[in-house]
């Protein structure tokens, strides 16, 4: 069995878990949520915990329930809490801005790339930084992965887009020739 996804996942109390065949629907203060469950992996909700169970022990369907367990709880606190992921934008003359739902990056590039927010993710930008926010991690990770590989960091300088956390590991420049 799958230690992960034998853990019980808690339901807070304003969200509503609603399982019609394999298709999962959560609904909570800031969205809905839906997702098909593979027919392999069976969901019990009872009042204030989700539990998910497997019909055999193969490898594949430990590594399913797991992988379900995680989408199931990443959606309950989507649906309550939402998520955040921050962006640093280094290099000199780069910058980002809002124009509607259409982000603007100049990036030293001879044009500025615009970049249309999908549905549900919401962006801020403050000079240098740009904090994404969605309910569906899945989404929100995919367009902070975009907006990142449209200058990724480079080694030397550390010029580009980078998560907020991370650390780009540098690399020493040409040495001079005498």
């Amino acid at each position: 069995m799958s230690r992960i996804g034998k853990k019980p996942i808690p339901i807070p109390k304003d969200v509503k878990v609603d399982l019609k065949g394999d298709l999962l629907t959560v609904k909570g203060p800031k969205g809905n949520l839906q997702r098909k469950v593979d027919p392999n992996v069976q969901i019990r909700t009872d009042t204030d915990q989700i539990v998910l169970t497997v019909q055999a022990e193969t490898k594949k369907l430990k590594s399913l329930h797991g992988l379900y367990r995680a989408l199931v709880s990443n959606m309950v606190i989507g649906v309550s809490q939402g998520f955040e992921r921050a962006l640093e934008i280094v290099g000199v003359g780069y910058r980002a801005e809002m124009s509607g739902k259409t982000m603007v990056l100049h990036l030293g590039y001879s044009h500025p790339i615009n970049y249309p927010l999908p549905e549900g993710v919401e962006a801020k930008v403050e000079k240098t930084k740009i904090t994404l926010a969605a309910i569906d991690k899945e989404v929100l990770g995919r367009v902070a992965a975009k907006i990142r590989s449209f200058r990724a960091p480079e080694p030397y300088k550390g010029k580009g887009i980078r998560y907020a956390q991370e650390r780009i590991r540098r690399k020493a420049g040409k040495t001079g020739v005498k």
